[in-house]
């Protein structure tokens, strides 16, 4: 653990002194259309955003800034109604072949079914981390808040403040883990109905297209990385909680609730699917650790 905060002390005395943190935020300002054909639009003035899915195409955007470390947090209203083969994404991602990835997937179902939240962890270009969650409430209903906290230590997936996934840094065991890698903040709204739902035996109906998706509220307490060097200095340590921070006692209850009571899947636990024994990283990301 020392070794490791020397390691997180000469990261931060390398890096300049300035430190972002997007107060209020703008969608026309902090984030570019990338794909979609005018199917991805900007309103109230840049507070609003909607993503829509139809037959033809999907949608999707991209963070103007990189990051390396930080809390994002965006509010969403999922697509309502029957939403079944449809996937609402809100992720953190390099580029490239041995690219980095926090990801946040929400998978659509049938009317009166619950979404499933897929999370997923990619080091290095390689993923296969995946966890399940149902919810406690109706994502549809109004919006709520998914938080990633990402910082040398520890990453952390959050609904609404309440933490339901933890992936510690164990390099010192030989598990990668994300520390070098600048992402974007990325989120796009496509059909997924060859796997999302129950495998592929549900298929998208297209006569409720557009499938609507509601971003709002996106904030970034994070290391904006610009010019090839991340902004965050260890002189404003005092300013950023989220750079050491872990899960207190009270966080580890409220993670144990969700992963007992609404996990669903958990690559940790698939023994079918690792017959010559479970990843190594299991042993250091279960609910008590």
């Amino acid at each position: 653990m020392a070794s490791l905060l020397v390691q997180c002390l000469n990261f931060l005395a390398l890096c300049s002194l300035q430190y972002h943190i997007l107060a209020s935020s703008n969608f026309n300002q902090d984030f570019d259309v990338t794909w979609g054909d005018g199917r991805a639009k900007v309103l109230n003035n840049g507070k609003l955003l909607t993503l829509s899915l139809d037959k033809a195409s999907g949608s999707g955007i991209q963070s103007k800034r990189e990051y390396l470390f930080g809390r994002i947090d965006m509010q969403l209203k999922l697509v309502r109604e029957n939403s079944a083969g449809t996937v609402t994404t809100y992720y953190l991602s390099s580029q490239g072949a041995t690219h980095d990835e926090i990801d946040f997937e929400f998978l659509g179902n049938l009317s009166g079914d619950p979404y499933i939240i897929h999370t997923n962890v990619y080091t290095q270009g390689k993923g296969d981390k995946e966890q399940q969650f149902y919810l406690w409430f109706d994502p549809t209903a109004g919006f709520h808040t998914y938080s990633i906290l990402w910082n040398p230590q520890t990453i952390i997936f959050y609904v609404d403040g309440t933490p339901i996934r933890v992936f510690k840094n164990m390099k010192s065991s030989g598990v990668p883990y994300p520390t070098n890698q600048p992402m974007r903040v990325y989120a796009s709204l496509w059909n997924a109905d060859d796997w999302a739902t129950r495998g592929g035996l549900i298929k998208t109906d297209w006569s409720k297209a557009p499938f609507i998706a509601s971003f709002r509220n996106f904030k970034a307490n994070a290391c904006v990385w610009e010019f090839g060097k991340s902004s965050c200095n260890s002189s404003t340590n005092s300013t950023k909680p989220w750079f050491f921070q872990e899960l207190d006692s009270t966080s580890q209850a409220r993670l144990q609730w969700v992963q007992k009571n609404y996990m669903v899947y958990n690559y940790c636990t698939d023994i079918k699917r690792f017959p010559q024994g479970l990843p190594q990283e299991c042993n250091f990301n279960s609910t008590t650790s």
